[in-house]
């Protein structure tokens, strides 16, 4: 009996036989995966003609609202048509291209609902890339240029990404990996079933955006309707805190209000005139808290009166404002002191500030106080912009003092890679000494924490006989004479870090703390 061999001649060529066998099977595209992509097609041609229906009756609907109210409906109608006009033309742009993939397909005759060669896998591409055309490279900039605008129009963000996965068309992770073009991955060497199925695919998706489209603008119509379920009058204050010497402004509306009908508010008693607009102004001349009561009567349209009643207050306060340090309540001189300005009830942009014995600038939504000398007050002017147009200016001063002195310190991670600041006397291990290459020096007291640059620094051992050994940095780093003793102290020695000298955000260079450290 004959045996088979991985290495014999028969199993080479049985092997051989097997691959071409596979790749045969490959070259075929099986009747049941024709058969479900006909399955699918049926499927979205009923979707596609429901929602081209259900478009059609939201868009008549805008018409009807556009008849009937022009100057209220003319923005979202306007939008409207252009939606519809822009969904019109890309889906019967995908259209001509089904027909002409099916038609080279089978012929002059040929329908994308009755395919006679559903297998071929040339016609996609040849209508896509054809010679002197690219209508693969046309259809992905018009989707493109069609996602961008509808999505321009929804604010929803679930329905945003929903259009968005849609109408995308960037390539998959497995064309990317063959470097294909999404076109190219969509209509290279497609069985013309697939290519008229995805294009299908693409026509139902143009309709699902352009439908969400329409309904949110229809829905904008009707926010804009009398016709809601909840109707609020509202008092809308500049601001509930006024200075004394200014005054307390405030709309009072119906939070649901047609522009076409004239309110009646009465506030506190008193009609208020028509020609103010539901604007409401009152002068605040004493301290403390104001009532601000009433109601707004509406004809609702259909023959009786809405009436619905408000009720606020506000507040009259002295004229003060707000400059506070961010870190303490003294200025260091030559350091950028970051510090808080705010005037109760006035916008930022209304404020402003300046600042002697120094400089004082804006920075991200505060503001850097730089003093120069320090034993010299620094003097902070306020000056806030009211809403009703005066200008009021307030001081405040401030000591100024010199940064306090750093504390040296050596910096190394603890076993879950926190960093740790070694700063007063006590243990270290020798490996985490030898693994330390530069001093630090930094304020940290709890309220401050500013980083300082080590200029220099000495370090001070002892041999066995007790002589002093002094050695000098390099820089803020240990040198490697400085590691070099290190490495030779036994358990239990200790050394000394000093002559530290450390520069500041101020400039001035000073002379710091001494570090005693036993070697563990």
């Amino acid at each position: 009996m004959a045996v088979n061999s991985p290495n014999s001649p028969r199993q080479k060529m049985i092997n051989l036989m097997y691959l071409v066998f596979i790749g045969m099977l490959a070259l075929n595209v099986s009747t049941e995966v024709l058969d479900g992509f006909e399955l699918v097609e049926e499927s979205l041609l009923r979707s596609v003609k429901s929602s081209s229906s259900r478009n059609e009756l939201v868009f008549q609907d805008l018409e009807t609202y556009h008849s009937s109210n022009p100057e209220k409906t003319k923005n979202s109608y306007e939008q409207a048509e252009k939606v519809k006009a822009k969904s019109d033309s890309l889906f019967n742009y995908i259209q001509d291209l089904k027909v002409r993939i099916v038609k080279k397909a089978d012929g002059k005759e040929g329908n994308p609902e009755q395919l006679k060669h559903p297998d071929d896998l040339n016609a996609s591409f040849e209508v896509m890339f054809e010679h002197g055309k690219n209508d693969g490279r046309k259809l992905k900039e018009s989707i493109d240029n069609y996602r961008d605008y509808v999505t321009s129009l929804v604010y929803d963000t679930v329905k945003l990404q929903i259009i968005q996965s849609n109408l995308s068309t960037e390539p998959s992770q497995k064309a990317s990996a063959n470097k294909q073009s999404w076109e190219e991955s969509m209509f290279d060497k497609m069985p013309v079933a697939a290519a008229v199925t995805l294009l299908t695919k693409m026509q139902n998706d143009i309709r699902y955006a352009e439908g969400e489209v329409l309904s949110d603008l229809l829905r904008n119509i009707d926010v804009k309707d009398f016709r809601v379920n909840n109707i609020e009058a509202k008092v809308i204050p500049q601001s509930q805190v006024v200075m004394r010497g200014g005054n307390y402004t405030a709309d009072i509306v119906l939070s649901a209000q047609d522009t076409t009908q004239r309110p009646t508010i009465f506030v506190n008693g008193k009609f208020l005139p028509e020609e103010l607009n539901g604007k409401y102004v009152v002068g605040a001349g004493s301290t403390g808290t104001f009532p601000v009561n009433g109601y707004i009567e509406i004809n609702s349209g259909t023959g009786f009166v809405l009436r619905k009643e408000f009720s606020t207050n506000y507040f009259v306060i002295e004229q003060s404002a707000t400059v506070a340090p961010t870190m303490m309540n003294v200025l260091y001189a030559g350091f950028k002191n970051p510090i808080e300005i705010a005037v109760p009830g006035v916008a930022s942009q209304n404020v402003s500030a300046t600042m002697s014995n120094g400089s004082l600038t804006s920075s991200g939504g505060g503001w850097i106080a730089v003093p120069s000398k320090v034993g010299t007050d620094a003097v902070v002017t306020v000056t806030a912009k009211m809403g009703d147009g005066r200008t009021i200016s307030i001081n405040k001063s401030f000591r100024v003092v010199q940064l306090p002195d750093p504390t040296p310190y050596i910096q190394y991670a603890d076993a879950n890679g926190n960093p740790i600041r070694f700063k007063k006397s006590g243990r270290l291990a020798k490996a985490t000494l030898l693994n330390t290459n530069e001093l630090k020096a930094a304020i940290d007291d709890g309220l401050l924490n500013i980083e300082f640059s080590v200029l220099k620094f000495e370090t001070i051992t002892f041999d066995q006989f007790g002589n002093t050994m002094r050695d000098a940095s390099d820089g803020p780093r240990f040198s490697q004479k400085q590691k070099d003793r290190i490495r030779d102290l036994a358990r239990n020695k200790i050394f000394l870090i000093r002559g530290v000298v450390a520069r500041g955000p101020d400039g001035i260079e000073r002379e710091i703390g001494v570090l005693e450290v036993t070697v563990n």
